[in-house]
Parts: C-alpha cells; structure tokens; sequence
C-alpha cells in the first residue's frame, strides 16, 4: 500500500469509474469476439434468468445466446462456490487465482464443513483435495452433479459428510464439493440443470498445488476487485470472496492508493477505500466522460442487467443505493429482480415475463422517466427480446 496525499471522490466519479472499468458503456456487438470482454478476468456469474450469457451482451459481446457458450468460454464452480464464465484458455490460472488464500481462508469458505473436519484433525485444504482426486477419478465421462455426489459420498468418510434433508440423503457438504471441482480439472456444462460435470480438455488436475496468493496478476481476484470497483474497502474484497480480513489484507496490492468518497454512505463508520495506481487518473472526472458518451441527443446510457450481474456484485451497497428500502428490494434473499442502469446509477428495477414467444419486461422507477429514458429502455428491452429470439416484446410499469 502507498503512501501519498488522499484523493477525495465524488460519488458520481466512484460509479462512473465502475461503469466504464466493468465496460457497461459500450455499443453492442463492440468486442470483436465474446473473450474480449473486460469482466471475464475475474469471472462473469451465471445466476439468473438470462445468465453470464446476457451478462456478456450487455458488455458488446457478440454471438451469445441463452443457456449455451461460445467454444472459448468455459464455465466452472468457482468463487462463493458460484458458477462463473472465463476465458477456456484461462481455466488453469483461474484454478490458481480462486483457490483460497490460506488454510484459514479455507475453512471461512467451505463455511460449516470446516468443524468437523478440524474436529477430526483433518486440514481444509487436506480434505479439499482428497475431494478433488475423488471427482477427478470418478467424472470420466460426464456425469450429472447427483450421481457423482452420490458415488462420492461411498469414499469419503465420516468428517467430509453431512445428512441433507433436502435430499433425505448423506453426502459431502456442497461447498466443499463445488470448490474441489476445478481443482479437479472439471468444468460444468453450460445449459444443463441439474448441472453435468466433465473434464477440461488438456487440463491437468491442480488439486490445490498453488493458493490464491500465486495467481497471475491478471486474475488475482483480490486486484480483480479492486479493478471492476475503485474505491473498495478490504472489508468489501473479504466480502465478495468470502475470506478471512486478514487473509485480504496480508495479500493487498503494494500499488494500492487510499482514496476517500466525499458523499457515500454518509450515516457509516468510514473505512479506508483503495484505488489501484494505474486507475487513479480515469477516477477524477469521470461523470463528465460518461456524460460527454451520451448519444448526441443527451439521452442517459442505458442497461439492463440482471440480478447477479457483477456491477450488482459489490459489497459497499449504500455507495451504489444510499436509500435503504430501495437497497432491500434490490438485493432481496429470494426473487432479485434486475437494475435499470443510468450511466451507472440505478434508475429503477426490472422483471422479465415470458408467455410462449412473447416477452414482456416489467419496470418499477426510482426516479421520474423522461421521454429519452423511457424510450432507451425501451431500446434495451428490444435488445433483450433480440437475444432471447422472442416474437415481441412490451415495456410496462408497476
């Protein structure tokens, strides 16, 4: 961590940052190929209606389409145990760079497996790989998530084993499971549900040889972070991943530049925010380039994105939605709905309907719409129906 003079950020300039960093403000079909896309460095989630897919269309990339991937995107378990979309060819480094940080941040990820397992004497890391060899032996050919689980559960002993009731069955607990995965050399199939696994072409098995700290700088997620969300906390990186504060912190970039955010989240305690050095001078002004990328009659740049999309992704939440309601709505624990993105604030929520080939979008405001928003989420909508093949589409509101 540098030391110099604090820079002091509007909160505009923080969320405009974020929109051009995570490449929101591009046309469509921009990227010349699908692997082209900024965000895939550190892993694009495909949770949602419309998944990594739209995710990815949104971002300008060209030829994605709904519940499958183009050959150089893979898709595997990865961070928060998610499924997350990446560059096929980076699948070995990905291994390394979402692996944890250390023993401790092992067990902070698997959550509740870690105490029987220490219980027993037996390491996180230990156990995760012994599941890795498991999966990796037994996925030959590709196999669906519950008959691998099951064929696991009959060479794992007791510590790596929990009754589910869901289920009405005993098998490994499901972080462990997910996170072994990769290291195992598997991959998931896109568009299946429930999810097939299958091996990576040419991928060796990592098996937890090289943690987090080894990444290449490139997908180090830590700095990934810190790349798509300028002026993040070490709390907010710890949280995204899921590891130990201090884990975070013993592994922050030396580059990383303290920065204060004048008008964020005002009622909070503050928390020292970093920036990484090369982003510094793309963070001052920055309202004033995304306003001077507006279209020539000055309508707002608009998005759709989905629930799980990564610019929904951050944890310092009141800096992106200072209302708290508004917050609770957004990121609610069981039916999210999307965010209409304004130049990168959030101007409202959206739901898709479906009804054979007809699409309908439903919108809740936050905001008055003038005629040149309502008619860009309109154009978004047209987009949306576009990519999802449907005959037509409608705009309503709440």
């Amino acid at each position: 961590m540098t030391s110099r003079p604090v820079m002091t950020l509007p909160r505009a300039d923080v969320l405009a940052a974020r929109w051009h960093a995570q490449q929101l403000d591009r046309a469509p079909g921009t990227a010349a190929a699908p692997d082209e896309v900024a965000v895939l460095d550190l892993g694009v989630q495909d949770t949602g209606p419309d998944g990594a897919a739209w995710a990815l269309a949104v971002r300008g990339a060209p030829g994605v389409r709904p519940g499958s991937l183009p050959p150089t995107l893979a898709l595997a378990w990865t961070l928060r145990g998610a499924p997350h979309v990446y560059r096929g060819a980076d699948l070995a480094d990905v291994a390394v760079a979402t692996a944890p940080l250390s023993e401790a941040d092992a067990a902070k990820r698997v959550f509740d497996a870690s105490a029987p397992l220490r219980a027993a004497g037996v390491a996180v890391l230990d156990a995760l790989r012994t599941e890795a060899r498991w999966e990796r032996e037994l996925v030959v050919e590709p196999t669906v998530k519950g008959d691998l689980s099951t064929r696991l559960t009959q060479h794992l002993p007791e510590p790596y084993l929990r009754w589910c009731r869901s289920c009405g069955a005993t098998h490994s607990y499901e972080q462990t499971f997910r996170l072994a995965a990769l290291q195992a050399g598997l991959e998931l199939e896109p568009g299946t549900s429930p999810p097939v696994l299958r091996r990576v072409p040419d991928l060796e098995p990592s098996l937890y040889g090289r943690l987090g700290a080894e990444a290449v700088p490139r997908l180090d997620v830590v700095r990934g972070y810190l790349r798509f969300f300028p002026a993040a906390s070490v709390q907010d990186v710890a949280g995204f991943l899921e590891a130990p504060v201090k884990d975070v912190r013993a592994h922050w970039p030396d580059d990383a530049v303290r920065v204060e955010v004048a008008d964020a989240d005002p009622g909070a305690r503050p928390v020292e925010r970093w920036v990484l050095a090369d982003d510094v001078e793309h963070l001052a002004g920055a309202t004033a380039r995304v306003r001077d990328a507006q279209p020539g009659d000055g309508a707002p740049v608009v998005r759709l994105v989905g629930p799980y999309d990564l610019y929904l992704q951050l944890r310092d939440r009141p800096t992106l939605v200072p209302d708290a309601a508004r917050a609770k709505d957004l990121w609610r624990v069981l039916g999210r709905p999307g965010a209409v993105l304004a130049g990168g604030e959030v101007v409202g929520t959206w739901r898709p309907r479906a009804s054979g080939r007809r699409l309908s979008v439903l919108t809740d405001p936050w905001v008055p719409w003038d005629a040149g928003l309502t008619d860009a989420v309109a154009e978004q909508a047209e987009r949306l129906r576009a990519f999802r093949d449907a005959a037509s589409v409608t705009v309503s509101s709440a």
